[in-house]
């Protein structure tokens, strides 16, 4: 088991990575955008598509659903495994949808809203499949159990298939709420590009809300095998008002709006302060959305219980910048903290929310009001930025969790197609155990790049393992990426004409430091050393830094048996390997460095620039 240690004695943090040339200041959002669109096709299920741009994967569970008479082929993966819980899937589809409903111009400026739209449609195709009738859903298919005892991608997979349902004698009105507020949010998404699915999409949703609230009971209690990995904690009630919220805004029709007028009390809207968001507790969601109903005049009668929503809606913004009397925990590095698994989910759906309600108290001309007073909407969009900032590797550990963006990112993804071979490479059967043996435990980068993926991320104290069988921090999941993609296209766009607020360029807590790059080595040609400041945190009231430094050959021919001289160092550092006699080479993954090509490694201290000098290299 790793030991996990403060940010003072934390002893690993830094990157290493071959580039065409120096990094610039900055996070790529619309490559981001781009790559995290991508994860959603690497975990689809069934036949996959002619346009289909992740390559290693093929088809899997082609047989769904059939020995329970229904077609079920289709759909998401969760996360790591070869399951298809219904749960965490409607609510990524919710996700996608609200991001594309928000910053759908922005979506579609950086050339993805197509994907975008594919993403979503990829999902609502297989919950309208899982709707064969009214008052019957299929909620799970694939048994957890079975599937965590064996390691295989899911081309190969042997494990149970089995589908699970609710219906009215097995009720699980949190899954059907779910769903319903899926189907109703994607219905405004194809609108207008596809009339005729939208409308289908809106009457499943009618029918599952109408379900969902007659036939009342927590989902997990009908389909028991969902226990143990989507286990409803929160009950129903947040997903009865959270799929009339969406219904409501899908038709406007009066019939939902009195819903949440007249059950905001009875069903906890209008009484949960909630420190979280996620596939599990929707409360903090369905206060937003009401919230943008009352700033947007369309309350009517129910204005005063809308303002007991807009009330909790707030205590969640404020609690989650730490400016209220009850805060969110944030590592020494800034981070939203709520748990060790797969802690991110809870970064990005907060920062989702943060987000568009920046956006939304910008269009009203109100502030954010905090009982350390009042907030511009301008600080809940930076603080949202540095959460953000902070995935995509500003961080004391210079470590990008999204797979494939950036220069250090996790290489021993808990994801059984990334880490297995692909089928297509060598089409030899991997077996229930034997890929356990063969797979897992082999110690090196995933054979298959799982573009985009946003893992569980660091814990407490801005620590993390890059190890595959560290599921709370390795593991992916849909539902960590869906809210992103909205947050991605906000950032990316900048000033957007539908919200008049300039995205800030600061951020608090975690800000980047304005050093003038240093040149450092007295070999002008043929090696150059750039070093700066990037980032600062305090901890513990002592002001660490992290430096980056970037090495590039400047020559036309490889550089070999490379040593630097480092003095004055501090701290941790990480990238380079230390000889017996003192001096840093080369990591044990890299033997030499190509013409035009950098290698960057970082360190952290609470003091100025350590000096580097070089001391030797050959040139081959």
């Amino acid at each position: 088991m790793a030991k996990f240690t403060s940010i003072g004695e934390t002893t690993l943090f830094l990157l290493i990575a071959i580039v065409h040339s120096a990094l610039a200041g900055g996070h790529d959002y619309g490559q981001a955008l781009s790559k995290s669109l991508l994860f959603f096709e690497a975990q689809r299920s069934g036949y996959l598509p002619g346009n289909q741009r992740v390559k290693w994967r093929g088809n899997s569970g082609l047989l769904d659903g059939k020995a329970s008479g229904v077609d079920l082929v289709g759909g998401y993966y969760d996360a790591g495994d070869n399951v298809k819980f219904g749960l965490p899937m409607a609510f990524t589809v919710t996700m996608m949808s609200w991001s594309i409903l928000e910053y759908g111009s922005q979506i579609a400026a950086s050339g993805e809203l197509g994907h975008a739209m594919d993403a979503v449609k990829w999902g609502t195709d297989y919950l309208i499949k899982a709707h064969p009738q009214p008052h019957v859903l299929y909620g799970e298919v694939g048994d957890g159990n079975t599937d965590h005892y064996c390691w295989q991608r899911p081309e190969d997979m042997t494990t149970s298939r089995s589908a699970y349902r609710i219906d009215e004698n097995n009720p699980g009105s949190d899954l059907a709420g779910e769903t319903a507020a899926a189907m109703a949010a994607a219905s405004v998404v194809f609108r207008r590009a596809n009339p005729a699915y939208s409308r289908e999409l809106l009457s499943h949703a009618h029918h599952l809300f109408d379900f969902a609230d007659k036939y009342r009971g927590k989902y997990d209690s009908s389909i028991s095998v969902a226990q143990k990995y989507y286990r409803s904690v929160s009950g129903y009630a947040d997903e009865l008002l959270w799929a009339a919220a969406w219904l409501y805004k899908a038709t406007n029709e009066p019939y939902y709006l009195d819903y949440l007028g007249e059950n905001g009390d009875a069903l906890g809207g209008t009484g949960w302060a909630m420190t979280e968001f996620g596939w599990d507790v929707k409360y903090a969601g369905v206060q937003t959305l009401v919230s943008m109903f009352l700033m947007g005049g369309k309350a009517g009668s129910h204005s005063p219980v809308f303002g007991k929503y807009q009330e909790k809606a707030e205590m969640f913004m404020c609690s989650t910048m730490g400016k209220s009397y009850h805060n969110v925990q944030r590592t020494p590095g800034g981070l939203i903290f709520r748990q060790r698994w797969n802690n991110l989910q809870f970064v990005t759906s907060a920062s989702f929310l943060l987000t568009v309600y920046s956006d939304h108290l910008t269009a009203a001309r109100k502030d954010l009001q905090c009982p350390s007073g009042s907030v511009a909407p301008s600080e809940l969009l930076a603080f949202a930025k540095s959460q953000v900032d902070y995935i995509l590797g500003d961080n004391p550990r210079a470590t990008s969790y999204m797979v494939g963006y950036g220069n250090h990112f996790p290489q021993q993804v808990h994801h059984r197609g990334s880490s297995i071979v692909s089928i297509k490479v060598d089409p030899s059967f991997v077996s229930c155990r034997g890929g356990y043996a063969t797979w897992y435990n082999r110690h090196a980068s995933d054979p298959n790049l799982l573009t985009g993926a946003i893992v569980g991320g660091p814990d407490a104290y801005d620590n993390f393992a890059d190890q595959r069988d560290n599921y709370e921090q390795t593991e992916p999941a849909t539902y960590n990426n869906a809210p992103f993609l909205g947050i991605l296209a906000r950032l990316n766009g900048g000033h957007a004409a539908a919200h008049n607020q300039l995205l800030p360029v600061e951020v608090p807590l975690h800000k980047p430091i304005a050093v003038q790059p240093k040149p450092l080595s007295p070999y002008t040609d043929p090696i150059e050393i750039e070093q700066k400041a990037t980032t600062s945190w305090v901890s513990n009231g002592k002001t660490y830094y992290r430096y980056s430094a970037i090495v590039t050959n400047k020559s036309r021919r490889t550089i070999k048996n490379f040593n630097l001289t480092i003095s004055k160092l501090y701290g941790p550092l990480w990238g380079l390997t230390k000889t017996i006699g003192g001096s840093y080479g080369f990591p044990a993954w890299v033997s030499s460095l190509p013409a035009d090509k950098s290698i960057e490694f970082v360190y952290i201290h609470s003091a100025p620039f350590a000096d580097v000098s070089v001391s030797s290299y050959t040139l081959t």
